[in-house]
């Protein structure tokens, strides 16, 4: 039997190939007949960066950047390949770099995600694989293209500040000086919301209350924006579009990367996918394994472990899930592609022992392993 684990992060506690090989242990258990292949899994969200570049060999890249109070934060990055950097947003601009009270998208900057994205161009990288969940920010973008060379400037010629105070006050675009090597690349972004730039939908009024926006400043931002994304249009970019889904994403950082960067916004679990060659994986096994921390009604909703699902049925493969707990609604999970799911807990915890790694580890081996005892076994 050939069993292919492509298994997402139990967030808080396990990786994803953390979690895969507590599987295989518990799989070689049963029997040391079955041949056993790991892919790494994410959806885009956080650990992305970390599961493709552990996932497919590649080299972690630590470097010291702006964070989104302008103070030095340390982030780090992948690169496949020798050309192909994994990037988080959140690892540079994300809202848990900054303590609730300080929290102000009227300051806050993408500057480190563009500081980031000019050290792998350094290093030679000319893919970026980039996922945007998760920011302090508000900026549209401009504090990430200023790191980048290109420069927004107020009526009297001066640079604008960080955050989406800074955005208020530009009134011309210059991109002569924008890093010459950005021609020679392409920008595949990881976003799985499809909100607008601005508007009742937009990211000033769906997500600034959560980065400490109050409504004033709603409303300010997003005409500020709107403004910025006229300007982009009329200037640099006759095709940017704000009304584009997922422009929105990471306050506005979908439309900057589209705009300016010519990126692509792509489902985070697509490109994970198609990175990980998983079509081939799951063509080539007998049984698949997925699964995440929870599986609940929300893992149909475009989730790894549902992807995963919907790929191998493309090849009338079996599917089964392990999860840390199932919500009442995880039965769901049955109608897009899982043939079944197998909580693991062992016996009653708390929710803090549930989640140690060590625990989760070996519940995931000990379940595996009764799992595969009954696939194994003969009639």
């Amino acid at each position: 039997m050939k069993v292919l684990i492509a298994i997402d992060s139990f967030k808080g506690s396990l990786s994803s190939m953390e979690a895969a090989a507590a599987i295989k242990e518990g799989i070689l258990l049963a029997s040391e007949n079955i041949d056993v292949n790991i892919r790494p899994l994410a959806d885009g969200g956080e650990g992305t960066a970390t599961a493709l570049t552990m996932g497919m060999q590649g080299k972690t890249e630590a470097v010291t950047v702006t964070g989104p109070l302008g103070d030095p934060v340390s982030a780090s990055y992948g690169i496949l390949h020798k050309e192909t950097a994994i990037i988080e947003m959140a690892s540079a601009a994300g809202i848990t770099l900054v303590p609730y009270k300080k929290r102000n998208p009227l300051h806050t900057t993408t500057f480190g995600v563009g500081e980031m994205i000019a050290d792998a161009l350094q290093k030679g990288c000319r893919h970026f694989i980039i996922g945007i969940g998760g920011s302090a920010t508000n900026d549209c973008g401009v504090g990430m293209l200023q790191a980048l060379g290109f420069r927004f400037l107020d009526q009297s010629g001066n640079t604008v500040s960080y955050g989406a105070d800074g955005v208020r006050n530009i009134v011309s675009i210059d991109a002569s000086l924008a890093n010459p090597l950005l021609a020679d690349c392409d920008f595949r972004i990881a976003c799985d919301v499809t909100n607008p730039l601005c508007g009742g939908n937009g990211c000033s009024y769906i997500y600034g209350p959560q980065k400490g926006a109050n409504p004033a400043m709603i409303s300010q931002m997003d005409a500020w924006l709107s403004a910025f994304a006229d300007l982009t249009q009329k200037i640099h970019n006759k095709k940017a579009d704000k009304n584009m889904p997922g422009a929105g994403a990471a306050g506005g950082l979908g439309f900057a990367f589209s705009a300016y960067l010519g990126g692509r916004l792509q489902s985070g679990i697509s490109i994970v996918l198609e990175e990980t060659h998983m079509e081939a994986a799951i063509q080539d096994a007998d049984l698949i394994i997925t699964g995440e921390g929870r599986l609940d009604g929300q893992t149909v909703m475009g989730k790894a472990p549902v992807g995963i699902a919907s790929l191998a049925k493309k090849y009338n493969k079996k599917v089964i899930a392990f999860c840390g707990c199932a919500a009442d609604d995880a039965m769901l999970c049955n109608t897009y592609g899982v043939d079944a799911y197998f909580p693991i807990l062992q016996k009653p915890v708390s929710l803090e022992e549930a989640m140690d790694p060590a625990v989760a580890g070996q519940n995931l081996k000990k379940t595996a392993e009764q799992v595969f005892r009954l696939l194994t076994c003969s009639a």
